[in-house]
């Protein structure tokens, strides 16, 4: 399979592709969403697909341009929810000015299928990509949102935790991403939502990809109360949870506090510096949290299915 010279396809472990143009690049994604329940607190399927797929081209470095949907649902689905699911999807694209230029429906025999399922591409353009392989030692660590927001609203849900306290914070995050490369330019040097597997699982790409080691400092986590005591009652790390309207930047030590000023201004109170990159002590490549008291332990990447039909 050959390449596309200056591209960046499935040889690299993000969630978009690229395509070099004269000017810039053309960035790509395609997902499929599924979750359970299909409408949960904070969103639905429908908010989902059309979020998730605009986050991952922002992530790149991309303005979304248009997005193209493949809808399949199984016989005997409730119009109803399968019209709240879709108008959920349009009317986010709509408000972020993505437009839907092509879609598909196809019907499968009951049992054969769990409900719907929500397959979305988007196109957008970057003038320069951001590519996570870049980060180097001594870039800092950012976290534009509270953890595991996503997450905790399934489990909540999954469990039947009927609770105010929990609600997703899925949403498309252009009015974040948008300003913060026009304004940082070069100095945001990774980008990435902290969907299925969490902040773990990206710190740890991050770590591996760049062979490098990465400190986070638990005292800097983001942590609702709320989210904290549902992951310890169920046995679950919140840094292996999803969050769906938050991202995780990579940024030049000499630019952190700017930057963290600027999506602060751009209403991301909870954003904090919650780590850096370091040079490797070993041949491995890790991430290591220093604890409230000082301590320190290698946070794990997750394994398996920590919440299922999540995303």
């Amino acid at each position: 399979m050959k390449k596309v010279e200056n591209g960046l396809g499935i040889d690299f472990p993000d969630d978009s592709a690229a395509i070099p143009t004269l000017d810039g690049y053309v960035v790509l994604t395609i997902d499929s969403y599924t979750v359970s329940p299909i409408i949960f607190p904070g969103g639905d399927l429908g908010k989902l697909a059309a979020a998730g797929t605009i986050n991952d081209v922002l992530m790149l470095g991309g303005a979304p341009i248009a997005a193209l949907d493949a809808i399949i649902v199984e016989e005997g689905l409730e119009t109803s929810l399968l019209t709240r699911v879709v108008d959920s999807m349009i009317s986010v694209f709509m408000d972020e000015n993505v437009k839907l230029i092509g879609g598909d429906l196809k019907v499968m025999p009951k049992g054969q299928l769990d409900k719907v399922v929500i397959t979305t591409a988007c196109v957008g353009f970057a003038k320069r990509l951001i590519v996570d392989n870049s980060l180097r030692p001594g870039d800092k660590i950012i976290i534009t949102g509270n953890i595991g927001e996503h997450g905790a609203a399934i489990l909540a849900a999954q469990h039947q935790i009927e609770a105010r306290e929990f609600s997703s914070d899925v949403a498309p995050l252009s009015n974040l991403m948008i300003p913060l490369i026009r304004e940082m330019g070069e100095d945001i040097v990774a980008a990435r939502d902290p969907t299925r597997g969490g902040v773990a699982m990206v710190l740890n790409d991050w770590a591996r990809s760049t062979k490098t080691n990465i400190l986070v400092h638990e005292s800097e986590l983001p942590i609702r109360d709320a989210v904290a005591n549902l992951c310890e009652m169920l046995g679950i790390d919140p840094l292996a949870l999803a969050s769906e309207g938050t991202a995780l930047l990579g940024v030049r030590p000499g630019s952190a506090k700017a930057a963290l000023e600027l999506i602060h201004e751009l209403g991301y109170k909870s954003a904090r510096i919650i780590g850096e990159v370091r040079e490797p002590q070993t041949s491995a490549s890790l991430v290591v949290m220093k604890t409230l008291i000082g301590g320190y332990r290698i946070l794990e990447p997750p394994s398996g299915e920590i919440v299922p039909r999540i995303c």
